[in-house]
């Protein structure tokens, strides 16, 4: 059996620079190779029992950017709890200050335009015990950081947020080790969810942009208030047309973003804008949900049906809906993708047999 990869205490579950590590003796250029190392960028590592997410590739990304840099939007609705908003694959957007020039990095996205007013950062709750002060509405000056253990076995995320949209990074331990100069990488400081929505909506397409800002409204992240009023200070900003747009196309209610994708494109084909869950009383007495459904003319569709809800699974809650005089289409994740004129032909037909008129 081969022996154990080198890791030393300070840096496990760690995100660090390279020639840190080496420049103080914790490892050799030859150690950083092994399989206890994950690389990430150019003189970036990671502790490779951590999570391969996009927390991971934020907190590569900001060892190799000035503390004025902070993670926005998509990568920021990451940060706060929205999973699909980005891979560890995708690039980390950042915004920065308008006259600050960092040249190309591979994964990484620089904006320099904002919303209106300075973005709010949001506070890091959990910060190591060499990153300072952590003042909350900055980034951290010093991203020197303490020696972090798990408290227990398995993989550890990378500062992965929680529900809540609260960072769950792992505290470090009671007497670790400080090392100086050693940078290491804890939770980023990203824009707050409003200004990442407003952020999202002007740098993404539409179908991607929606579908996050929805999430951030459903998990209650943001508001429609809150989002009218990002809008309502950048309207005559570079994207505000766009923002305040894609905040008209976005619903709290939608519980998945193949749900989200499919309303929006629904909407840009021409179609009147369907109800998002709406409830529907049946024969048994249940109340249940159409996904996505045009109550004037009792004609649903049901993506997918990973969300079945009350009333059994998704073939009962399409008879039960049937069974109360509606019209239910089933749209698969395969058909959107692939077949989506077909699935837009037979929505529009439905509606026309109920008498809807273009």
């Amino acid at each position: 059996m081969p022996p154990p990869p080198h890791r030393p205490a300070v840096l496990a579950w760690q995100v660090f620079r390279g020639s840190d590590a080496i420049r103080q003796g914790l490892v050799t250029e030859h150690q950083l190779r092994s399989s206890a190392w994950l690389r990430l960028r150019h003189d970036v590592y990671a502790d490779a029992r951590l999570d391969r997410d996009h927390a991971l590739a934020c907190r590569a990304a900001v060892l190799r950017l000035p503390p004025e840099a902070v993670v926005a939007g998509p990568s920021a609705a990451y940060l706060h709890g929205v999973e699909h908003a980005a891979s560890f694959t995708d690039d980390v957007h950042v915004l920065v200050p308008r006259a600050m020039r960092l040249g190309p990095q591979r994964g990484l996205r620089v904006h320099s335009t904002g919303p209106a007013t300075s973005p709010s950062y949001a506070p890091v709750r959990s910060r190591g015990a060499g990153d300072g002060p952590g003042v909350p509405g900055r980034p951290p000056a010093d991203r020197r950081n303490v020696a972090v253990r798990p408290p227990g076995g398995g993989r550890r995320t990378a500062a992965r947020p929680s529900a809540t949209g609260r960072s769950s990074a792992v505290l470090p331990p009671s007497g670790g080790l400080l090392v100086a100069e050693l940078r290491t990488a804890g939770a980023p400081a990203r824009t707050d969810p409003t200004a990442a929505a407003w952020e999202t909506a002007v740098w993404l397409e539409p179908l991607r942009a929606v579908g996050i800002v929805d999430s951030l409204l459903r998990q209650g992240l943001t508001s429609r208030e809150a989002l009218v009023g990002v809008a309502d200070r950048n309207a005559d900003r570079p994207g505000g047309r766009r923002a305040r747009w894609v905040f008209e196309l976005a619903d709290p209610g939608a519980r998945s973003p193949a749900e989200s994708e499919l309303r929006v494109r629904l909407v840009l084909a021409g179609l009147p804008r369907p109800a998002v869950r709406h409830p529907v009383r049946v024969a048994s007495g249940l109340v249940l949900h159409a996904d996505l459904g045009w109550p004037a003319y009792r004609v649903a569709v049901a993506p997918d049906g990973r969300h079945a809800g009350a009333g059994g699974g998704h073939l009962d809650r399409i008879a039960q809906l049937v069974g109360a005089g509606w019209l239910v289409l089933p749209v698969t994740g395969r058909r959107l993708r692939h077949d989506f004129p077909g699935v837009l032909r037979e929505v529009r037909a439905a509606l026309g047999a109920r008498g809807w008129r273009p």
